[in-house]
């Protein structure tokens, strides 16, 4: 797949911009990335960045970062997702140089400390509207919902760590669909 000059310079600008706003990470982005990405640009859909979430949070490094990867080698093959990746992370590479450069102590000024504090909640309210949305898009059944009921209570009560609730909810995932019939060889619907 080649790629442009201009469709490669685009594709950086968007995570360039995108990566600006990446206060939260992970989830709390879910809202910015579907709203760039699958409303304004249309270069994937919500499902697709579900399923990118879904694997950018079960592999190493941050979840926008592996979805800027996912995407831009969608839209341009290896290059494009380089590219992608290097305007996600740039930003956040140029903030922290200036930072450590030009600040010592930058963390004990109060002014700081209340800027992270007012940034905090507000990441609180991104990360609620991301589960909301993310959960009306999961959750398709009865039994889905069972199965965000208990993990919730495995994670935020019984403090299970969060890979075991993923394995098991993948090899359950698996044997229900064994069970019902709906696993095919090719791998298709």
């Amino acid at each position: 797949m080649r790629a442009s000059a201009r469709s490669l310079g685009e594709l950086f600008l968007t995570f360039f911009k995108i990566g600006l706003c990446t206060f939260g990470g992970g989830i709390a982005m879910l809202p910015v990335l579907e709203k760039e990405l699958a409303q304004k640009r249309g270069w994937t859909t919500s499902g697709e960045l579900l399923d990118y979430f879904a694997i950018g949070q079960s592999t190493p490094g941050i979840i926008a970062v592996n979805v800027a990867t996912f995407v831009g080698y969608k839209r341009a093959g290896v290059v494009g997702g380089c590219v992608a990746t290097f305007g996600m992370v740039c930003p956040s590479l140029i903030i922290i140089t200036v930072i450590a450069k030009c600040v010592a102590n930058f963390s004990e000024f109060a002014w700081v400390q209340r800027a992270l504090r007012g940034i905090n909640v507000a990441v609180a309210a991104i990360l609620t509207s991301a589960v909301c949305t993310f959960s009306r898009k999961s959750v398709k059944s009865a039994f889905g919902f069972f199965l965000l009921l208990v993990s919730f209570v495995l994670i935020f009560f019984l403090r299970v760590n969060t890979i075991w609730v993923i394995f098991g909810s993948a090899v359950l995932g698996v044997v229900l669909a064994a069970l019902r019939g709906d696993l095919r060889k090719d791998g298709h619907d």
